[in-house]
């Protein structure tokens, strides 16, 4: 997942498909065989909303599991730079916000946790557990 970050704004997405679909959040998908976490979430900005993020700085991991059995873990990246304008994809619609103005009632229940404190360049770990779109637990560790 990449956040990327210009001046005291945020570019997110809202996301059309796939898990989460109508929630906002930075880009970000699964990786590709062979892939490496930096290199996914620049490919993932790129198929989803059209930039190149550059100067990405590693922030945080996140672990996920769901009461069905699903789970995944996301490395958490901030960019200070791309390349590219923005653009509607059929997987996500780009949007800027002031840091200080982040939606965080459209987005997972996870984010007001830990995302306002790497947006202020904190660093950290996190579990969380999920029965569906319910956060059950939370475990949050700024480091």
């Amino acid at each position: 997942m990449c956040f990327i970050v210009q001046e005291r704004r945020v570019l997110l997405i809202r996301k059309k498909r796939g898990l989460g679909a109508g929630k906002i959040n930075g880009p970000g998908g699964k990786l590709e065989p062979g892939e490496t976490p930096l290199q996914s979430a620049i490919r993932e900005a790129q198929e989803e909303i059209g930039v190149t993020p550059s100067q990405l700085e590693e922030r945080g991991l996140l672990h996920f599991q769901f009461t069905d059995g699903y789970s995944l873990q996301c490395t958490v990246f901030i960019a200070r730079a791309f390349t590219g304008e923005p653009i509607e994809t059929p997987e996500a619609t780009p949007m800027w916000f002031d840091i200080d103005g982040v939606p965080y009632d459209d987005m997972w229940e996870d984010d007001q946790y830990w995302l306002p404190q790497v947006l202020a360049g904190a660093h950290f770990i996190a579990w969380f557990e999920f029965d569906g779109e319910k956060m059950l637990s939370k475990d949050v560790r700024f480091v």
